[in-house]
């Protein structure tokens, strides 16, 4: 349960998940999208999580279409979408498809004929009460640049003009954070409103556009933004999901500072890392005395990254800055990171090591804007 005047939104809450994709087709292109979905279909339903999924056509518009499928959590939908596997999968649909709007929902209630109506009726599968939001989306990109060209890329980053803020009357870019641990690139944002409108936006800002063709040459993996399969196939494996944030309902202090902590997981361990930071700051959000007053988890694959609101500096409380703080949680963390891979050998618990790690894991700040820097 949400405490009072705190804020949570989580992909690790244990409810269903309802997808929906809503889909403008090209004229003409019907059959080659019902071949494209019949084949993607076969391949999803031996996803793990999966439960079903329904296809429907407009009985309006014929060009409009809506898929709909069901998983028994958000976890395995996030790790089937941000998969390789599900780029090419869904490969063969762009050529078809004009426009998609993809939208995610925990199911919460749920009625039947041979089953009561309110809240008492939740069950197993469902998220038990209505989280507390703050209208704000989150999201991320990551990418990586060639050794050798992080200073430069980071200039780049950094020297560019704020794109404008409002892009209608009910969607704003309201703060964009970038990063970089050696030679990766994170940039997280937070809008007001519709996310897609919002990244479409900023896309096609002038400002926007010479910075993406400037870093192009440095990118590690190739990309035409003028061809729109390579866009959106970057774009899709670049994504960063938000899989949880929380914002303490303690007042905000004036001497906030915004940190992004890197925490390559071992193989096949970034949802459980997530997870585990997940419920620490959970934890860190009811304790009066932590230092964390928010925090977002995003993650892909066995990357994770924190984006932390914390009071103070970080090394003032490493153990309450890494998400460590409480009985065995050292071991817990120690044992899905890849301590090796951030320079990290040996127990979390000594004070030395978890020093360390903070110092390996803090990214380095390029920029942070908000909407009143625009």
């Amino acid at each position: 349960m949400t405490s009072t005047g705190r804020i949570s939104q989580s992909a690790f809450d244990g409810s269903r998940l309802r997808v929906i994709l809503l889909l403008d087709l090209y004229e003409g292109a019907q059959q080659q999208f019902l071949d494209a979905y019949e084949l993607m279909c076969n391949q999803v339903a031996s996803v793990p999580g999966h439960i079903s999924d329904q296809l429907c056509q407009s009985i309006e518009n014929p060009s409009q279409w809506l898929i709909t499928s069901e998983w028994e959590s958000a976890p395995p939908f996030l790790a089937w979408v941000n998969s390789e596997e599900h780029v090419e999968t869904v490969r063969p649909m762009h050529s078809c498809v004009r426009d998609t709007r993809s939208m995610r929902y925990s199911i919460l209630r749920e009625t039947s004929p041979n089953q009561p109506r309110g809240p008492k009726a939740a069950k197993a599968g469902m998220q038990v009460e209505a989280r507390v939001g703050d209208g704000v989306a989150r999201h991320a990109l990551t990418f990586t640049v060639k050794p050798g060209s992080e200073s430069k890329v980071a200039e780049i980053l950094a020297g560019y003009s704020s794109p404008q803020a409002q892009v209608d009357d009910t969607t704003r870019l309201r703060r964009t954070s970038l990063f970089m641990h050696g030679n990766r690139v994170v940039r997280a944002v937070e809008v007001e409103g519709d996310l897609l409108a919002a990244l479409r936006h900023v896309a096609r800002q002038p400002e926007v556009r010479a910075v993406e063709e400037a870093i192009n040459p440095y990118l590690e993996q190739d990309r035409d933004l003028t061809d729109p399969d390579s866009a959106r196939v970057f774009f899709t494996r670049a994504a960063l999901p938000a899989v949880h944030h929380v914002v303490s309902g303690r007042k905000a202090p004036a001497d906030l500072r915004r940190h992004a902590l890197y925490y390559p997981a071992k193989r096949g361990s970034g949802m459980e890392l997530a997870r585990l930071l997940a419920h620490q700051d959970e934890a860190a959000a009811d304790d009066p005395k932590s230092p964390v007053h928010s925090s977002t988890v995003f993650q892909r694959d066995d990357i994770v990254v924190r984006l932390i609101d914390i009071e103070g500096e970080l090394d003032s409380d490493p153990v309450a800055s890494l998400g460590l703080k409480g009985a065995k949680k050292s071991a817990e963390l120690e044992r899905l990171l890849d301590g090796a891979a951030i320079g990290v050998e040996g127990s979390l618990g000594t004070e030395r090591n978890v020093n360390r790690l903070l110092s390996h894991a803090d990214m380095m700040p390029i920029t942070d804007r908000s909407s009143a820097d625009s």
